[in-house]
């Protein structure tokens, strides 16, 4: 999943060596947060948060695939 999110996230912002994605696992959820630099921002949430929501539907589409639940946090 982390992988996953890293993946999607360097393809869509300007500096990619600023991407950081971190995961916290609980016990049926896991939580990755995702940190990019300040100017992409914007590019990562997306117009009215587009891109952002289809990140989500992506993790949890694959995360229900594995049989876990998976949320994605945009960390500023």
């Amino acid at each position: 999943m982390k992988d996953l999110i890293a993946y999607i996230a360097k393809a869509l912002v300007d500096k990619p060596e600023e991407v950081v994605v971190t995961e916290v696992e609980g016990e049926q959820t896991s939580v990755i947060e995702l940190k990019v630099a300040k100017d992409d921002l914007g590019k990562v949430i997306g117009k009215q948060g587009r891109t952002a929501r289809a990140m989500r539907t992506i993790l949890s589409a694959a995360s229900t695939k594995l049989g876990k639940r998976a949320v994605l946090e945009i960390i500023e």
